[in-house]
């Protein structure tokens, strides 16, 4: 059997990938943001709340970064109804990526010398004053490749919302594919779809790692 390439198939197909794109490109956007935001929370926490306290939400921690993605998805879309799918996929994209920003964080932190800490407690600085202006530029600085590393790993998980019956950008094709019995273009643009938008991203990451290196 052959499967032949029609170029007007593919031309049917793009609009309606590049409107899963759209949804595909949202959650993503926000969900980094959560899981930036959330991530830097938690590796600050962790460092600073009583030590009971701190294992507990380590606990925590380890327990959604071993937990499947999927499973994490089906599980929260199932328990909170009230919200749309889309809002539950950025939601627990964010909170699972953010478990692996933290660890990021904190290894950016803890490479902060111990005598920027020091010189910030001789000059009496305030807690907040001292994460703020002494800690946390130089630790975000260490750690903006990585996070954009995880940025474009979030990017290619966002299929698992099919799960939870998001129509991002896979899921797009497939119900074309469905519906005209030929899944050889629209798979194939997503792939591509894929590459395109990740690529330049990478060659990002890997210039902001040369500009940021020591």
């Amino acid at each position: 059997m052959t499967v032949d390439w029609s170029w007007q198939r593919a031309w049917e197909a793009l609009p309606v990938l590049l409107d899963g794109f759209k949804i595909t490109l949202l959650a993503t956007v926000l969900g980094f943001v959560l899981a930036a935001a959330l991530g830097l929370v938690v590796a600050i926490a962790r460092r600073t709340l009583p030590r009971p306290f701190a294992m507990v939400l380590g606990g925590v921690v380890e327990f959604i970064r071993l937990t499947p993605l999927v499973v994490q998805l089906l599980f929260v879309y199932y328990m909170l109804p009230q919200f749309s799918a889309l809002q539950i996929g950025i939601a627990v994209l964010g909170i699972h990526y953010s478990t692996y920003m933290a660890e990021v964080y904190r290894a950016g932190i803890e490479a902060v010398p111990v005598g920027q800490w020091e010189a910030a407690r001789a000059l009496s600085l305030p807690n907040t004053r001292t994460w703020r202006a002494v800690i946390l530029p130089q630790a975000v600085r260490r750690v903006v490749p990585a996070l954009g590393n995880y940025a474009v790993s979030m990017f290619k998980d966002t299929p698992f919302l099919f799960t939870i019956t998001v129509v991002e950008m896979v899921t797009a094709a497939q119900q074309f594919g469905a519906r005209n019995f030929q899944y050889l273009e629209p798979l194939t643009l997503a792939g591509l779809i894929f590459l395109i938008a990740s690529y330049p991203t990478s060659l990002l990451i890997r210039r902001l790692e040369r500009r940021l290196a020591y």
